[in-house]
């Protein structure tokens, strides 16, 4: 195992001969200026539509942010964090041990998240985030008798009812506000902690990413990814947000099962298993990442760990039914909660694809030439996965399948509707595994595309105030 973990740690990876039609960087260039193009389109529509009637309910579509330049104390360790990850991030990427390659990640990972938060300051950045007239921990009192809380939880979805629920608390099933009322009985209460939880365990979705690749589509192309993952600019809303939270849950899930998948473990199984089930119920949008887990099955062809993984995952559930609420009791009432609020308001024949837009913004620029080369080989990574007679899938078509999985996820919720603006935010346990495209791109070049990532998060974080 050890000769394993280091075999490609003396030296950096070879570029592999790239596939007929992929070569070179102008088309990448012309994807990137076409999310860039994008994010132009919607923000001067957005701009002119917002002040002509307010229907977008944003002040700085497609972002829900406000426009306030401003530097703070964060701001020296972010462009430190960034100025480190370009220089340094892909020679240590090509050589360190796995494992020690995983924890470096993991704490770039915290730095630039927390450097980023820093920049609004403590207080405003990380400590008030998850207090506000919103958020969960405005009701940690009501949730003394739990059992209680649980049974009568649908009631107070709707607005109208004495004692309606907070707009995040009724839009999320219990598990999200469960997991703070938690952190509250074992004396780390407050806006505080709560937040450091949700950035250390939003963080550690990047080693969740590259376990996976690793055990899908090989070590090489996990290297690849990891400087890109560390520097997401998505960083921006894992810090401070419970979506942060969210998307780690969701991340290891994935990553668990494909270590099931291919190392025949029963424990890795029923453990993605039981995260899965508590993903769903962190978020209504997130049993999505079913596509995801199952492209995992679909690269490894193989169904040992299912029984497991459902056995597990169904526990969860049960668990919460038998308490008390039952999600689909509850998903018909966030609905209408949903279009009682601003998602009533918010005109779809912007935001669906104004969402794109702010997307791109959250993956970054490398991310939409990642993905141009992603599309490009769909079409025979999917005609090799589907047929029964095809060798497995090749490292490079792996990647593609998993982060098409992603890609079709993101869009089944962008047309769903309920996900009108925000999804800067909300989206993030989507964004964690589009991220892994720009292993594809080209080596030279990846300096220049880690620049261009950090850029676009430090501008966003100097330039706006985002509110979460």
């Amino acid at each position: 195992m050890k000769t394993e973990e280091r075999s490609d740690s003396s030296r950096p990876a070879e570029e592999p001969a790239a596939p007929a039609g992929r070569t070179g960087h102008r088309p990448d260039l012309v994807a990137a200026g076409v999310g860039a193009l994008l994010v132009a389109v919607a923000c001067g529509v957005g701009w002119a539509w917002q002040r002509s009637n307010g229907e977008l309910q944003a002040q700085w579509p497609p972002l829900l942010a406000s426009w306030n330049p401003h530097v703070g104390p964060g701001t020296p360790a972010a462009l430190t964090v960034a100025a480190a990850v370009v220089a340094y991030g892909p020679a240590l990427a090509d050589r360190l041990p796995w494992r020690r390659l995983l924890l470096t990640a993991w704490a770039t990972a915290l730095a630039w998240i927390f450097s980023l938060a820093l920049i609004e300051g403590w207080y405003r950045g990380i400590a008030r985030r998850l207090t506000t007239k919103h958020e969960y921990l405005r009701v940690i009192d009501r949730f003394d008798d739990i059992p209680a809380a649980l049974r009568g939880f649908t009631d107070h979805i709707v607005v109208g009812p004495p004692g309606n629920w907070p707009a995040h608390v009724a839009g999320h099933p219990p598990g999200a506000t469960l997991t703070f009322v938690w952190l509250d009985r074992i004396g780390l209460g407050g806006g505080a902690w709560a937040g450091v939880f949700c950035i250390v365990l939003g963080a550690s979705g990047v080693a969740a990413v590259l376990i996976a690749v690793r055990a899908l589509a090989g070590e090489r192309l996990a290297r690849r990814a990891a400087p890109f993952l560390a520097l997401a600019p998505f960083a921006v809303w894992t810090g401070t947000s419970a979506d942060g939270y969210f998307a780690g849950v969701a991340a290891w899930s994935i990553a668990l099962l494909a270590v099931a998948a291919t190392r025949r473990s029963l424990l890795a199984a029923c453990v993605s298993g039981l995260l899965f089930g508590w993903t769903c119920y962190l978020s209504y949008g997130l049993p999505l990442i079913v596509l995801p887990l199952a492209t995992v099955l679909l690269i490894t062809r193989t169904t040992r760990p299912v029984l497991p993984f459902l056995t597990a995952a169904l526990t969860v559930p049960l668990a919460f039914t038998l308490t008390g609420f039952a999600w689909w009791e509850a998903y018909p009432l966030l609905v209408e909660r949903y279009y009682q609020g601003a998602g009533g308001v918010r005109p779809y024949a912007y935001w669906v694809w104004g969402n794109l837009a702010a997307a791109t913004l959250a993956v970054g620029l490398a991310t939409a030439a990642g993905l141009r080369r992603t599309l490009t080989a769909t079409p025979s990574a999917a005609l090799g996965a589907l047929h029964p007679r095809r060798p497995a899938p090749t490292a490079e078509a792996a990647l593609t399948l998993l982060v098409l999985a992603a890609l079709l996820a993101l869009l089944a919720a962008d047309l769903s509707g309920m996900s009108k603006a925000e999804t800067e935010r909300i989206w993030q346990p989507f964004y964690f595994w589009l991220l892994p495209a720009t292993a594809l791109l080209p080596v030279r070049g990846r300096r220049g595309w880690l620049g261009a990532q950090a850029g676009v998060a430090l501008l966003v974080n100097h330039l706006v105030w985002t509110g979460w």
